[in-house]
């Protein structure tokens, strides 16, 4: 288990066990064109897609369905683009606190009060999840001018309102020596969760830009950084989610994780979780294994099969390869680890090819 008051990684939060998480992005529309959006960054002008009332029905009812025949309940992590600009975004909630249906909200600050803030929490939301991908400079840089400043503001008006505030860093060559003060930050600021994951390059000549790459020794090195800070505010009110499966790695190497002798050699037991534990839904109703990669396995208003026919379809079935990597297929801590294979695809276009951050050396043999 990794811990330092750190919560277990799944999504952007903590494993609910009796869960099956959907990660459902509502629509397009964002007040913000990111450089490292995984819609935006290869074109800023393309159409918008938003789901009608009609179809988040039918993509409610048919998660409900899959959860239930998977003895689980749906949690739900809405997004976009920014969830709050859909015209039916407080219809939405609505129903799904008729229904008791939780759910995670992961959008920008921009519309936030605290009134938006004490209905979200009225109606069940029980986080709010934001970015902060540098300091100033660099956040409003990747974002837009004031992007950092309004985000700080609104982690206090979340907290005041009882929902759970979570700060994501994208983690890049550009930002990687920012994030031991933006920890710092974050306590601070008293963030209910602090994680950061690496940046999915949406291209293979965005992975060869100036400021992408980010050599093994290096990020490391910045786990070791900040694993340091985690230790010095273990007493602080932030919870920090060891989101990044090399975590599991570190922590091996300094004897924090270890493997269990007893655990069955034939499950995978942590790691990544494409393919596993979640499922994305796209506002054209397009199902992705993972949203980090181009990993489509078919589109949900394609009524010739229900969702839990996709998610045990064969197409599906090309994420759960776990021997098919290329280089974790031969690390003991295959079945707790492998990486992040989104990472891996933004380099190479090949998931099963070898972390470009990972610095284990692994015998050939």
């Amino acid at each position: 288990m990794k811990k330092i008051r750190v919560l277990q990684t799944f999504m952007n939060g903590e494993i609910k066990m009796n869960y099956f998480s959907f990660q459902w992005h509502i629509l397009d529309d964002c007040d913000q064109r990111c450089k490292h959006c995984y819609i935006f960054s290869e074109d800023n002008n393309i159409p918008l897609c938003r789901m009608d009332w009609e179809q988040m029905n039918y993509v409610l009812e048919q998660c409900e369905d899959m959860a239930g025949k998977m003895n689980r309940k749906p949690y739900f992590y809405i997004t976009g683009g920014d969830p709050i600009l859909h015209k039916d975004f407080w219809r939405l909630l609505e129903l799904l606190k008729e229904k008791d249906i939780p759910f995670t909200l992961m959008g920008n600050p921009f519309h936030l009060t605290n009134e938006i803030c004490n209905r979200l929490k009225e109606l069940g939301c029980e986080k709010y999840q934001m970015s902060i991908d540098g300091l100033e400079e660099t956040h409003d840089y990747f974002r837009k001018k004031g992007s950092f400043k309004t985000t700080l503001e609104k982690i206090k008006c979340i907290n005041q309102a009882g929902i759970e505030s979570v700060i994501m860093t994208t983690v890049s060559g550009t930002n990687i020596n920012e994030i031991p003060e933006i920890i710092d930050l974050m306590v601070e600021n008293e963030v209910g969760i602090y994680a950061f994951a690496r940046y999915c390059p949406t291209s293979l000549d965005k992975a060869k830009q100036e400021g992408t790459h980010i050599e093994p020794k290096d990020y490391r090195e910045m786990l070791d950084k900040c694993y340091k800070k985690f230790e010095k505010y273990k007493n602080s009110k932030t919870y920090f989610c060891l989101k990044d499966h090399l975590w599991t790695l570190y922590l091996y190497e300094i004897g924090k994780y270890k493997i269990d002798d007893k655990s069955n050699p034939n499950l995978i037991y942590d790691g990544c979780h494409c393919g596993s534990g979640h499922f994305t839904i796209l506002p054209s109703g397009d199902l992705y294994a993972c949203r980090r990669m181009e990993s489509k396995v078919g589109n949900i208003f394609n009524k010739d099969k229900n969702l839990y026919e996709y998610w045990t379809s064969q197409e599906m079935n090309k994420y759960r390869k776990w021997n098919d990597f290329e280089k974790c297929s031969k690390c003991e801590l295959l079945r707790f680890c492998r990486g992040c294979p989104a990472v891996s695809y933004g380099y190479t276009h090949n998931m099963y090819s070898a972390d470009p951050q990972c610095w284990k050396e692994i015998d050939k043999k």
